[in-house]
């Protein structure tokens, strides 16, 4: 088992480790060139597509609904645990290159999404399929000729690995935790109930899960971002400073307690990434659910992932850490954390002195519940369709019982290396992506071009 865990670690040292990171954030940079900024230059459109409620089209949920699907797998933990990990490890700065990934990254979502609408099929049951597994396999076979099907499958098996943990057993343990430091409930009464909810939903399918994202995702993200704006006006003199961290930071690597620019950059690009995911290629399998035909239209619309993701709430966590009083300068100008805190115990530590009579930990308690809860359901989804893709409709239909069963086992007992397996993989589902993303942008390009003629006309 000690060889198996090194082989693990290895995998993952390099799924997140320089040379990854560097490839998610360079296919960024070139898409958001080739598409001329259009996460940017389009964000007006974008929410006035979303705002419409457009139905029209194949698909089985709305477009509204699929970004709300991926976003329900991308704002969790990493929202309120990795944001504070990052400022921990690599300082106020690292929240900058937090930000440039997100920037960035709205220009990889838009590319996921555009051609995950293009090469969708409609699996046995009738529902559409699509993601990475399809667009780098039909996509690159139609491009390049050949037989590309490797690819997809290399992408589906990664992520149907990763879903088992980073998707389900994380995420319970996560929810476990939360209500029994809140309430004092036992982990296993959770995995039950927890189970049970999750089964209710998932029994439906993606429309089923699309109709509790778009209710849970806007409700909780409202929550949250009202939470953090009343500690952030409540000590609005203390923005600038915070400010003044985030920049004075970004570029000279003084990471919590020394360091190098590398760790401020590492940390705040890796959890910018582990965030919103862009470029891992989880997002596009639920927007090629959408009830859209016009690939273009749908991506503009998954391009505010990012945004709201990580220039949002994100951004939230970060400031309200940074004017609450765990965090302080030295006389040295190197960031101090109170007590050595990390993760949710500093996001929670955060909100609690920041807010009355407790409301700070019913804050991120909330958050995490939720957060953890709508992210188990999408990422059935994701692993469902990764495992329909490898094995057929049919024999995939047996997954949500799996999925249900692991909810319990992971309330329950140990994860650390659970967690290591999926965080490796979930790393490594990158590599496919984008693969696929870099061969197939010329298409991306053209797509967005015509459909920037036709709306001039």
């Amino acid at each position: 088992m000690n060889a198996f865990e090194k082989i693990i670690s290895a995998i993952g040292s390099f799924a997140w480790g320089p040379v990854m990171i560097t490839l998610l954030f360079l296919t960024g940079l070139l898409l958001s060139i080739g598409t001329k900024v259009v996460q940017y230059r389009k964000i007006g459109h974008a929410f006035k597509l979303l705002a419409s409620r457009d139905t029209k089209g194949d698909g089985d949920i709305t477009p509204f609904a699929a970004l709300m699907t991926s976003l329900s797998a991308t704002i969790g933990t990493g929202n309120i645990a990795g944001v504070a990990t990052a400022i921990a490890i690599g300082g106020p700065g690292a929240v900058f290159w937090m930000w440039v990934t997100a920037v960035l990254g709205g220009a990889t979502k838009f590319s996921e999404a555009v051609l995950a609408l293009k090469y969708r099929t409609t699996d046995e049951f009738g529902e559409k399929s699509g993601g990475p597994m399809y667009y780098a396999s039909r996509g690159m076979e139609e491009k390049y000729g050949g037989n590309w099907k490797w690819l997809g499958a290399a992408f589906a098996l990664f992520a149907f690995i990763a879903s088992f943990g980073i998707g389900n057993m994380v995420q319970s343990n996560s929810v476990a935790d939360a209500i029994n430091q809140s309430v004092g409930l036992p982990h296993w009464v959770t995995g039950i109930i927890v189970a049970v909810a999750t089964a209710l939903v998932v029994i439906g399918g993606i429309k089923s899960i699309a109709r509790v994202a778009e209710t849970i995702v806007p409700v909780m993200a409202i929550v949250y971002v009202l939470g953090s704006l009343w500690v952030i006006f409540a000590n609005l003199e203390l923005l600038p400073q915070a400010f003044g961290w985030i920049f004075g930071n970004a570029f000279n690597g003084n990471a919590v307690g020394g360091g190098f620019l590398g760790t401020v950059v590492r940390m705040g690009v890796a959890r910018g990434v582990f965030s919103n995911e862009a470029g891992l290629g989880s997002a596009p399998i639920a927007h090629a659910a959408s009830k859209n035909n016009d690939p273009v239209r749908q991506g503009i619309i998954a391009s505010l992932g990012s945004f709201i993701d990580t220039i949002v709430i994100c951004t939230m966590t970060a400031l309200v850490i940074m004017i609450s009083p765990v965090m302080t300068i030295g006389g040295d100008g190197l960031m101090i954390i109170k007590d050595n805190l990390n993760g949710a115990a500093l996001t929670t530590a955060a909100y609690n002195q920041a807010l009355p009579g407790g409301f700070g930990q019913f804050i991120v308690s909330f958050g995490l519940i939720f957060f953890a809860y709508s992210t188990i359901l999408t990422w059935y989804f994701y692993g469902y369709k990764s495992l329909e893709y490898l094995t057929g409709a049919k024999i995939a239909s047996y997954y949500k019982w799996v999925w249900v069963a692991l909810i319990f086992v992971g309330a329950t007992v140990p994860l650390s290396f659970v967690w290591n397996i999926s965080d490796a993989f979930n790393g490594l589902m990158a590599v496919p992506n984008l693969i696929a993303l870099m061969a197939l942008s010329s298409v991306v390009f053209g797509m967005l071009r015509e459909y920037e003629n036709k709306l001039k006309k």
